[in-house]
């Protein structure tokens, strides 16, 4: 039996989030201050924080920290392609959504 196991690369849509707030960002948590959630992501990741995924209200953790796109995209919703094992995903890819039609 193995454990442990990686899956072929899959792609995701979810937001890029951070391990101090991770689903909610709550004011309690930013001096009594509203943040908006871009904001509160670079605030949470300049103060150690870690780069999470959050895709169906489920946060998972992201393996490869420094990939260039987490910064760019901190707070977006966004299409993440990696491959994760144990609940622990290795971004290879970080693209924006197409528009949907209206």
């Amino acid at each position: 039996m193995t454990t442990g196991a990686v899956r072929a690369a899959e792609t995701w849509k979810g937001t890029i989030s951070d391990s101090t707030c991770g689903l909610k960002h709550s004011a309690d948590k930013h001096e009594g201050k509203a943040a908006d959630h871009r904001a509160c992501v670079q605030k949470c990741i300049k103060e150690g924080g870690e780069y999470v995924f959050i895709a169906n209200d489920k946060v998972m953790k992201i393996a490869n920290q420094k990939f260039a796109g987490l910064k760019l995209h901190a707070g977006h919703e966004v299409m993440l392609t990696g491959e994760m094992k144990d609940d622990v995903i290795t971004v290879s890819k970080i693209t924006m959504p197409k528009a949907g039609k209206k």
